[in-house]
């Protein structure tokens, strides 16, 4: 370079030189031009030309699986909570899932963690979604009445009387959708993790989505009132208070459900 470099008549300084050939190849110029076009094929360095492209390729790996890896860090993720503060942490950092992307808050339980009772819901609604705590919206209500009648609440200091609360799926799906089968099995290994913290005496399964993801069954009015077994401890599928608001003849057989889930608490 010249002492005193010009570019179009004007000078030409080293920073301004620089910031010219930035802006060249963010334009997507890829090679620097002369004055006058070199005959590349003609110059004596010339490198040879490539190998054939079957001499030098190398075998085509498998595509991976993403969902297969979000499925073992899920598994690992969760494995490695050693408290429900951890598992909180740990589930809310998991983003195997889109449904993250979406959602207003991370819901992950309401309640006395030492409760005997454990309920698992499907996923949050908007309520839900927006105050960040399962079970707050008219469903809500309505469940906390339900097991206010057989003495047990969320609210309660004594773990004898008191309710554990959360669900599936901790983030709200899109226009309250139901959860997709892929979706439930990410979250499963933090459900799973989530009862063997709390260590209940039994638990609760609200609804279909509930049902599928602890027991791989569904038909809710057929599986409810039947006591059964999930993550090894008993388990009764009661209909989801959502249902009740839409069919309240039904809350008959929740009143039964109740009762039987009283009975099984007695000593």
């Amino acid at each position: 370079m010249t002492a005193d470099p010009t570019y179009r008549g004007f000078a030409l300084d080293a920073e301004t030189a620089l910031a010219l050939l930035q802006w060249q190849a963010e334009l997507g110029a890829d090679e620097p031009c002369l004055d006058a076009p070199i005959d590349r094929y003609d110059m004596p360095d010339r490198a040879a030309p490539p190998a054939p492209a079957a001499a030098v390729q190398a075998p085509l790996a498998l595509p991976e699986d993403p969902a297969q890896d979000h499925a073992a860090l899920a598994e690992a993720m969760a494995a490695g909570a050693r408290t429900l503060a951890e598992l909180a942490a740990a589930q809310e950092a998991f983003d195997g899932i889109d449904l993250k992307k979406g959602a207003r808050n991370f819901c992950f339980a309401d309640g006395n963690p030492g409760a005997r009772v454990m309920i698992i819901g499907e996923a949050p609604g908007e309520e839900e979604d927006r105050q960040g705590r399962p079970f707050v919206g008219r469903a809500g209500q309505l469940l906390d009445l339900m097991f206010g009648a057989i003495g047990l609440s969320r609210q309660a200091v004594d773990a004898e009387r008191a309710l554990y609360i959360t669900n599936v799926l901790p983030w709200r799906p899109p226009g309250n959708r139901r959860p997709e089968a892929t979706e439930m099995a990410m979250m499963l290994p933090f459900l799973r993790r989530h009862v063997e913290l709390i260590q209940p005496d039994l638990l609760v399964l609200m609804g279909n989505t509930p049902c599928m993801a602890a027991l791989n069954r569904q038909g809710i009015l057929k599986l409810r009132g039947q006591w059964t077994e999930a993550f090894g401890l008993p388990t009764l599928p009661m209909a989801h208070p959502a249902y009740l608001l839409r069919t309240p003849l039904a809350k008959r057989e929740a009143w039964a459900d109740l009762l039987s889930i009283a009975a099984r608490l007695e000593p």
